[in-house]
């Protein structure tokens, strides 16, 4: 993925980041390397409802990549997405 132009990284990081629930929840992901919502919904300390519409936010935006195990579906951080090393970095996670 192209670097983003300025207006859009704005745009993206105030969506990304505009709830508690929603940092709560990349930062899970920054910390593992996939999720499953039960698992994000628990430790996030969010309902499951909430945690599932926060994730399909950020699958929208495309910071967030879904994959489906069987009948489980885990979450994961886009690594290819030019706004994940950021995340990274802002959660002192960089790898």
């Amino acid at each position: 993925m192209p670097e983003l132009d300025q207006e859009l990284s704005f745009e993206l990081i105030e969506q990304s980041l505009s709830s508690r629930g929603r940092i709560r929840i990349l930062y899970l992901l920054a910390k593992s390397e996939m999720l499953n919502i039960t698992t994000l919904a628990r430790e996030a300390h969010l309902s499951f409802e909430v945690t599932r519409r926060h994730l399909s936010n950020l699958l929208r935006l495309g910071i967030v990549e879904e994959y489906k195990l069987g009948r489980i579906r885990v979450f994961r951080l886009n690594k290819r997405h030019p706004m994940t090393k950021k995340l990274l970095a802002l959660f002192s996670l960089e790898k």
